[in-house]
């Protein structure tokens, strides 16, 4: 068969995911992410394609986050022609991810163009607006779960639940060519088994071929049900001292867990009634679609929110879209919980509150994200005396708790364990992970007996 798969981002890394796939009628783009890095190769990453976009005839999103579908604009701004096709929570989600990453884009040019400025240098334009990303987001076309769409005269596609975060998707093309079907399976990113409102990822056969992420491909995660018991701990110690518990976290779906198994505690009386704040604009709207795309989650989730018991709303918790209303919880001293963005502490809210609580002995930074290198986050984690904030430096004092066990990706044991259900397979092509953890995964894999691939940026491979 003439079919051909590209691999333009998210490999051997974890940020900007896209994939091309090529048949002799079909052009279909799997993903469209916003790559992450300095500012020069962010922007010349973002806006070179090495496809001719007009050519497209359709682009797949699997999911709301940033690095799978965050250069979506860009890809819009180009001038493509196609249909543009995810989940309906998908592209609800998208739609506020999308706008907000034109924000940030259009604060920090405004930034850079005032240094620029001085400087008597050329003045920059964001990648893409808050007011372009809602234009591309509106060109979305919700599909179901299951249902199989006819894309072009030998390419179909079916979309199955990732459960990952809300609404993400494993996606399946079907090509026919000389009268044989070829499936290859997209599971990037996947999801564990047991989550908190959500489904276990949707068990696959048939396949030929599987584009598979590897986050954590030589790691393995704690029981998610060792989160909530650790938060627990967290918590009672805090406030046993009268102190506060400070929580970053990313605005799509960590912060949903969080509060559900919040809504858990108070419910089982296993932690004390003090007030609980959601402390994110950009959360409080994720939060609404959560609401409203309840048949995305797992039964007893879904159940509980169409009998007016949601675990997003219970007695002491409550949002915050204001300012001032944020800014005036740094002067009450009463023991609290605060969930606010950014995840890894480089921008948003919680730097507020940082700033004004981490000195204190009494307090508790929990952790429970990711934190990347050369982020303030990973500087907390790793408990450096010292941590600069808004350019001052403060003595770190406040206890810092890490909980891994939140994580929504499959972990090692899990990624196998998927794989295994899909045999026999052709071929597994390992992205969407660091070198060393694509590697990990891959040994394993071959330990098994199965042919898996880590392939690199722009290579392109032959499906026989």
């Amino acid at each position: 068969m003439s079919v051909r798969l590209k691999f333009l981002g998210g490999v051997r890394t974890v940020t900007g995911s896209s994939h091309l796939v090529t048949t002799p009628y079909s052009n279909i783009l799997l993903d469209i992410g916003l790559f992450q890095g300095k500012r020069d190769e962010f922007y010349i990453v973002n806006t070179t394609f090495h496809y001719n976009p007009r050519l497209l005839n359709a682009v797949i999103i699997s999911h709301a986050h940033i690095d799978h579908c965050g250069n979506l604009p860009s890809l819009v701004k180009k001038g493509i022609r196609c249909r543009i096709y995810s989940t309906a929570a998908t592209k609800d989600l998208s739609r506020i991810m999308l706008e907000d990453s034109g924000k940030i884009q259009e604060e920090d040019i405004r930034y850079v163009n005032k240094i620029n400025k001085r400087l008597g240098l050329a003045l920059r334009k964001p990648l893409y607006t808050s007011k372009e990303a809602g234009k591309a987001a509106k060109k979305i076309r919700p599909i179901s779960y299951g249902q199989r769409l006819c894309l072009t005269k030998d390419t179909w596609v079916i979309l199955y639940d990732a459960g990952h975060i809300l609404g993400s998707a494993i996606i399946v093309l079907e090509i026919k060519e000389n009268g044989k079907m070829q499936r290859i399976g997209y599971a990037v990113d996947l999801g564990r088994k047991g989550l908190p409102l959500l489904n276990d990822p949707t068990r696959l056969k048939g396949l030929d071929y599987l584009i598979l992420e590897s986050t954590y491909g030589g790691r393995l995660h704690a029981p998610i049900e060792k989160a909530k018991e650790r938060l627990k701990e967290v918590i009672n110690r805090t406030v046993q001292r009268k102190g506060k518990i400070l929580i970053p976290s990313f605005t799509l779906e960590r912060t949903q867990e969080v509060v559900y198994f919040l809504s858990q505690l108070v419910k089982e009386r296993a932690i004390p009634v003090i007030p609980i704040y959601v402390d994110s604009p950009l959360a409080v709207q994720i939060t609404k679609v959560f609401e409203s795309h309840s048949g995305y989650m797992n039964r007893k989730t879904s159940r509980a929110i169409s009998t007016g018991d949601s675990p997003f709303n219970f007695l002491n918790l409550r949002y915050i879209c204001d300012k001032e209303e944020s800014k005036a919880l740094n002067n009450d001293r009463r023991p609290m919980v605060i969930i606010a963005g950014s995840g890894m502490c480089e921008s948003g809210r919680i730097l507020h509150h940082l700033q004004n609580n981490i000195e204190d002995s009494r307090n508790t930074i929990l952790v429970v994200g990711y934190m990347a290198q050369d982020t303030l986050g990973k500087r907390i984690v790793d408990r450096l005396p010292f941590v600069r904030i808004f350019g001052i430096e403060y003595e770190l004092n406040a206890e810092v708790e890490v909980i891994n066990a939140f994580s929504g990706h499959a972990d090692k044991n899990e990624l196998i364990s998927f794989v295994s259900r899909c045999l026999p397979l052709k071929r597994v092509f390992l992205v969407h992970g660091d070198h060393d953890q694509s590697e990990a995964l891959q040994n394993a894999l071959k330990e098994k007996g199965i042919d898996a691939y880590v392939p690199y940026k722009d290579e392109e491979v032959l499906l026989n």
